[in-house]
């Protein structure tokens, strides 16, 4: 049987439309992950006078996705300096945030400080790492400095 050019291409643009649908969509399946920063507050409003207050306005935001509770005992946030703060025996409640500051504080259920006494995150750009207790990477986030009206990146 010959089969022409022309009919072979009709026979198999359904085909090949369908092949491209499949690849081009996004996919339903792409796992947020279940711990992940949300929102990063790299740079204090302001001057950067080094005060606690002024270093306690550059924090990270982590949220639980999940319907249960998580253990982040011994997770570490980093950034790409190397700055590390490694989380204690703690829970982060089901869709529940933590705030992790800069500066000094009391820590709580939803409040955690790096205790430093400089900032953390440069003002023009930097990368978070947030790793499990076994040094798996588990969400990272790389940013710049979009405008010099907004040192906030959310997602």
């Amino acid at each position: 049987m010959l089969v022409r050019p022309r009919a072979l291409t009709a026979a198999l643009a359904p085909v090949t439309l369908a092949a491209v649908a499949l690849t081009a969509a996004p996919t339903a399946g792409a796992a947020v992950p279940a711990i992940r920063m949300t929102t990063i507050q790299y740079d204090s409003p302001g001057s950067d006078t080094g005060s606690n207050a002024s270093l306690n306005t550059e924090w990270v935001r982590i949220t639980n996705t999940t319907a249960q509770n998580r253990s982040l005992t011994g997770w570490t946030l980093k950034d790409k300096t190397g700055y590390t703060y490694r989380f204690p025996t703690f829970t982060l409640k089901a869709k529940a945030s933590v705030y992790v500051y800069t500066g000094k504080g009391s820590a709580t259920s939803t409040k955690r400080y790096y205790n430093k006494t400089w900032y953390v995150w440069n003002n023009t750009g930097d990368t978070a790492y947030l790793r499990d207790s076994k040094g798996v990477l588990k969400d990272s986030w790389t940013f710049k400095d979009a405008s010099a009206a907004a040192y906030r990146v959310s997602r």
